[in-house]
C-alpha cells in the first residue's frame, strides 16, 4: 500500500492510499478506523477527495466513529457482565 498524501485536520488522521488499482480514503480517530475503497479508473485524479473532505462529510464521518465506538463498548460491556 503506497501512502499518496496525508490531509490535515486538527481532530482526525486522513490519509489517501493507492493498492491494488483502488485508491483508499482512510480516516482514524483514536483506535477506529472508516476507509472508502474507490477504483482508480473511476476517477481522473485524486482532486475529488480534496472536494470531498468536507464539513459535512467529516460531521457524518465523527457521527459513524460515535457510534462505533458506542458499539463496541456496549458488546465489551456484554462480554465482560457474562
Amino acid at each position: 500500500m503506497r501512502l499518496i498524501k496525508r490531509i490535515p485536520h486538527d481532530r482526525f488522521l486522513i490519509e489517501l492510499h493507492q493498492y491494488n488499482g483502488k485508491y483508499l480514503l482512510k480516516l482514524s480517530l483514536d483506535h477506529y478506523e472508516q476507509i472508502y475503497k474507490i477504483p482508480e479508473d473511476q476517477l481522473e485524479n485524486t482532486d475529488f477527495f480534496n472536494e470531498l473532505i468536507n464539513a459535512s462529510f467529516l460531521k457524518s464521518c465523527l457521527n459513524r466513529f460515535i457510534s462505533m465506538r458506542s458499539d463496541f463498548l456496549n458488546q465489551l460491556k456484554q462480554y465482560n457482565n457474562e
